[in-house]
């Protein structure tokens, strides 16, 4: 059962296509990650979801709860939208009780506490939220998302700009949610986070559908041309060695992209020859060398966006 179904729908802003014959479903009690650069169209489509955009008139259909009528789902929806917002003059008690009375929660008054209580808030339950530093307006933001309990939560971007503590809480809460049975869409740049996360993403590349499916599945359709190794060497370029097609340098480590057809084994004696390998792993590419692949600079000598969705049709 998906808890959202997009069939064949298209939004253009005038002559920009934000997103292009867009077909995506979203299985219930899932983690769904939305990934792609700036401006791709993942937040448009989250909106789309929202009903806060609406699709090209005829372009198709959105199911959100199996619901197709405008705001028929909204109580049973949370959403954190990308540009944070709150009352800046409210305290962070009163702001909370607000956002659960507005989605009909009766029982409000224990959870607010139990959610200030859970992301270290406690202290500050009767601050205005002018006082509270960006990464806790964030956490209050969060809370006011979810404090009625909704069956769908929307989160854009939910750890941008958090410390490593903080969106470690955040993601300990997330994967409760979906613990308890709630299906979870959120964007993110954060490819570790989707790996680690995520039982399926989606890529968005120019408005068109890029990738979908399970990471395991996405990384099969590249396969294993990804070697992993650390040498102590003099500074050498693994790129004169024949087969390597690319280079990931991240200091400690680097990623070297095989050409279709290369011999791990012949790249491994070519490295030693020229030092002392300590580590070396024929490895699936990561979610952030795919994003690249796609993305990058590169990408306008290899898949394009058409292709790559083909495969996905």
């Amino acid at each position: 059962m998906n808890v959202v179904e997009i069939e064949n729908v298209t939004k253009t802003f005038g002559r920009h296509v934000a997103v292009n014959n867009l077909t995506l479903g979203v299985p219930k009690g899932s983690i769904y990650g939305f990934i792609g650069p700036n401006g791709s169209g993942k937040t448009t489509t989250l909106r789309m979801i929202m009903r806060i955009y609406h699709p090209d008139a005829g372009s198709g259909a959105i199911r959100v709860l199996g619901e197709t009528e405008s705001a028929a789902a909204n109580d049973r929806v949370g959403y954190l939208p990308e540009e944070r917002g709150l009352y800046k003059k409210m305290k962070v008690r009163d702001i909370l009780r607000f956002y659960a009375e507005l989605k009909c929660c009766k029982d409000f008054k224990d959870r607010v506490g139990e959610w200030l209580a859970r992301l270290d808030l406690s202290a500050w339950a009767d601050k205005k939220v002018e006082t509270l530093s960006k990464g806790m307006a964030q956490k209050v933001q969060f809370i006011s998302a979810v404090i009625a309990d909704p069956e769908l939560v929307i989160l854009d971007e939910p750890f941008s700009g958090l410390d490593p503590v903080n969106a470690e809480v955040l993601r300990e809460a997330v994967l409760d949610l979906r613990r308890r049975g709630a299906t979870v869409i959120f964007s993110t740049h954060d490819m570790g986070m989707a790996e680690k996360m995520c039982d399926f993403i989606f890529m968005i590349f120019q408005g068109n559908k890029v990738l979908d499916g399970t990471l395991e599945s996405i990384q099969n359709r590249y396969g294993r041309d990804t070697i992993r190794v650390q040498v102590d060497g003099n500074g050498f370029d693994p790129r004169a060695i024949p087969g390597v097609e690319k280079v990931s340098d991240f200091g400690r480590l680097q990623e070297l992209r095989m050409t279709s057809g290369t011999d791990s084994q012949d790249v491994l004696a070519e490295l030693m020859r020229r030092g002392r390998v300590t580590h070396f792993e024929l490895a699936r590419p990561s979610l952030h060398d795919i994003f690249i692949r796609i993305a990058g600079p590169e990408a306008s000598d290899g898949e394009t966006p058409a292709a790559t969705e083909a495969a996905y049709a």
